[in-house]
C-alpha cells in the first residue's frame, strides 16, 4: 500500500465503531434506541429526540444519488491527480444521506437518482473510506 497523502479521518469515541466496521467492509448507521430514528453522520445524541441511547445497524450499502457535483479544480494539490471526480450526497435505502464519492464511472455520466452501492477504499490499515459505484 502506498502512502495516502490526503486528509485521513481520526476516529474518536463517537465515530470509532463506524470506522472499525468499514475495515470489515460494513457500512453502519446509528439508530436511536428511544425513538427509532436513524442518522448519519455519527453523533453522541439523537438529532430527532436528543436521547443519548444510540445503537448501530448495518446498512445495505444501497442507495441513490440525491445530488452531486463534479470537482474539476482540486481544493489542494493533494487532489490534483483525482480531478475530475464526483462528490455526491447519497440517499441510502435506510433513509439517511451521506456524502461520499461516486467512483467507477465517467463523472459526466453520473445522474440524480442513479442507483449506487457502497465499495470500500482501504487507504490505510486502520481506515477504509466508503465510496459508491453505480449498480450495473
Amino acid at each position: 500500500m502506498t502512502e495516502y497523502g490526503k486528509p485521513i479521518p481520526f476516529p474518536d469515541n463517537v465515530t470509532s465503531t463506524f470506522w472499525e466496521a468499514t475495515k470489515d467492509n460494513k457500512l453502519l448507521i446509528q439508530q436511536c434506541d428511544d425513538c427509532g430514528a436513524r442518522q448519519f453522520f455519527p453523533q453522541s445524541y439523537c438529532r430527532n429526540c436528543l436521547a443519548e441511547n444510540l445503537g448501530w445497524i448495518e446498512a445495505t450499502g444501497r442507495g441513490k444519488v440525491y445530488t452531486y457535483t463534479i470537482v474539476n479544480r482540486p481544493p489542494t494539490v493533494r487532489f490534483q491527480e483525482d480531478v475530475p471526480y464526483v462528490v455526491a450526497l447519497i440517499e441510502l435505502e435506510e433513509g439517511v444521506r451521506m456524502m461520499s464519492n461516486v467512483v467507477g464511472i465517467d463523472p459526466e455520466a453520473v445522474r440524480i437518482d442513479m442507483p449506487v452501492e457502497v465499495v470500500f477504499d482501504e487507504i490505510t490499515p486502520a481506515i477504509s473510506l466508503p465510496k459508491f459505484k453505480p449498480v450495473r
